[in-house]
Formats: C-alpha cells, structure tokens, sequence
C-alpha cells in the first residue's frame, strides 16, 4: 500500500502503521472522524474480514486472483509468483510491489497486458506467500533476488516494473545488474526524494514492529484508502486481506519485514547514482500522490519531485496521471497500461 516518507500519517498509508495515534480510541474519533471510523468497523468487508481470520490461518491460504508458482532461490528463499500471457511474447515484464503490499497489487495491470505480454509478478521475501524469515533485508538483497530469478527463469533480460519501494528495487537492479534489465517502468517510485541524515535515522528508531502489529482494523482501512484518489470498489481485497493477516501464524515475520524494509530504503539511496541509469524509462506519478513529497518536512507538488528524478534519468519520460494517488497503477489502470504500451511500442 509503499514510498519512504517522514510523516507518521503518511508512512501509514502504506505499511500499516500509525503508531503515534494507537493510544485510545479518543483519538482515532479525533484523527479520523466518528465516521470514517464506523465506516470501518461496520463495512461489509470488515466483518468479512473478521470472519475470515477464524478460518484463515496462513498466508498461503490469501486468495489470488491469478495462479501461483514456486521458485526456490540459492539461499533457500522460497518465492510465490504469477506468470500470466504467452511465453513466446515480444516482452517479458516484471512486477515488483511496494512496502506493505504483495503481488496481487497489479491485478488490474496483469489482467489486461498478459494479451500482450509475458506478466511475471513475485511476492518479495517477507511478504504474501513468498517464504518469511530473519533475511538480510536491503535494497540490494532484493534486486539480488530478482536477478536470480530472472536466470532460474531462464530469462536472458526483462521490462522491470515496480511501484514504490519497488520501484526503488527496480532501480538498484538496474544499476547492479543492468545486462538483465531491458527497460525500466516506475510507478510512484521511491527514491527521487532526498532526505538528511537526521531525516533518514528518525525513520530508524520511529518504526517498529511493535507498531505495525498493533495498527487496528480500523486505521487499516484509512490508511489504504489514502493511497487512492477515489478508491475503486474492486481494491476492497487490499483492506480485507490486510486485516485477515492480523492473525495469520506468520504475522510477526511480515511486520519485521516492514520495519527492515524502511531502513533498508534510507540505507541505501539511489538518488545520487540516477544518472547512470542507461535503459529507457518510463516513470508515472499521481498528480494527487498523498505519500511524494513528504507533505511534513517538505511540502510542494508531486511533480516537482518528480522532474527532478526524471531529469536526472539521461532517457526517461514522465508522465504525470490527473485525478490519481500514491497508487497509481490501481487508481487509473487504464492510463497507466496504455502508457506502458506505448512506451513497450516506442512510441514516445
């Protein structure tokens, strides 16, 4: 639900955590609206949800909307992905989600371009039904992980999508490994956001485990719903999903993940090291993004973040999508794949 930013509002939008606001109830009523908060508690979905924790148990058990496979890594990393369209396409792409979120966050990217194209999406480690555990978590480890599944897959090179921290990922792996990345595509990217010393270590110490695991079902919906600039109907799975994994056996895992995928991303910046991106590149904001910039410490409009990271990318277009938020490859889909085809077509 992904993207670094410095406000404790905005980090919940995208990994679940609102951890200076889980005091009492007091004052969710006052953050949030007595509303907004019974929304939550009474939605259809949240009482599917709480059902649904009864029977669900496991991560493996999430429902997808596209079948799954297995590939086992060197390091025994054990990765859950979809692999959707026709083998023999002109095009292989390569969806990788952001902080918070799993593969099914490019359900209505993959449903339209697999008549096109090969779709291969991964759940990271850490995360939906890839395999959960004490990984050396970085930026780094996991365009490590990609690289090595686009050899296990018998891939020679790859359209690498990611949005948000994976955008991010997407962005080490072509650095460190740009032979297997053909063209990048960067949804809400993190990574053209510069912040301080001091910035990046209040992220450090102010995420914890402790606070992901405690966000209630209610703020789990708002949190997501913020991601949006109008949430559509078919996005519901997102909250549901993430209130079922309160009381998954794994849950401790994937709120670690989270914690060590925050500091992985000030660990390792990119920003410095965009012009020696040599692939083309397409790079899509929301013209709404609630999450870039960083509305605390930096304010301004998304754009100007985003021309700023684009105009470090020597062969990159921006495309800024009207009426779309943080979520932009969900919120205006339609947009989004035809510029992923035209961009596919060389048409820029």
């Amino acid at each position: 639900m992904q993207s670094y930013i410095i406000t404790r509002r905005a980090y919940a939008v995208e990994c679940g955590i609102y951890q200076l606001f889980t005091q009492s109830f007091v004052q969710c009523i006052m953050l949030f609206g007595l509303g907004v908060w019974l929304k939550a508690l009474f939605v259809p979905e949240y009482a599917k949800a709480q059902q649904a924790v009864q029977e669900y148990t496991e991560f493996s058990q999430l429902h997808y909307p596209f079948a799954i496979k297995y590939i086992e890594l060197s390091n025994g990393v054990q990765i859950a992905y979809t692999d959707e369209g026709n083998a023999n396409a002109r095009e292989t792409l390569i969806f990788i989600h952001g902080l918070g979120s799993y593969l099914p966050a490019w359900k209505r990217n993959i449903e339209v371009l697999r008549s096109e194209y090969r779709c291969i999406a991964l759940d990271l480690p850490g995360y939906g039904k890839s395999s959960k555990g004490a990984y050396p978590i970085s930026i780094s480890f996991y365009a490590g992980v990609i690289a090595e599944m686009i050899d296990k897959l018998g891939l020679r090179q790859a359209v690498v999508c990611g949005h948000s921290m994976g955008g991010q990922i997407a962005i080490m792996l072509a650095l460190k490994y740009p032979q297997k990345v053909k063209k990048l595509i960067l949804c809400a990217p993190a990574g053209f956001e510069a912040f301080t010393e001091g910035e990046k270590q209040w992220f450090r110490e102010a995420v914890t485990a402790q606070g992901v695991k405690l966000t209630s079902p209610a703020q789990i919906r708002t949190n997501i719903m913020n991601n949006f600039y109008t949430m559509p109907a078919d996005a519901e799975f997102m909250i549901t999903d993430r209130i079922m994994m309160r009381g998954m056996k794994q849950f401790d895992w994937y709120c670690w993940t989270i914690v060590q995928c925050v500091q992985a991303m000030v660990n390792e910046p990119v920003i410095d090291y965009l012009d020696q991106i040599m692939q083309p590149t397409l790079i899509l904001y929301g013209e709404n993004d609630n999450l870039i910039p960083n509305p605390f410490l930096h304010g301004g409009k998304t754009e100007l973040v985003a021309r700023v990271g684009a105009s470090r990318i020597p062969n990159s277009t921006l495309v800024m999508v009207p009426r779309c938020g943080h979520f932009v490859q969900f919120d205006q889909s339609e947009i989004v794949n035809n510029e992923i085809r035209r961009f596919l077509h060389g048409n820029f």
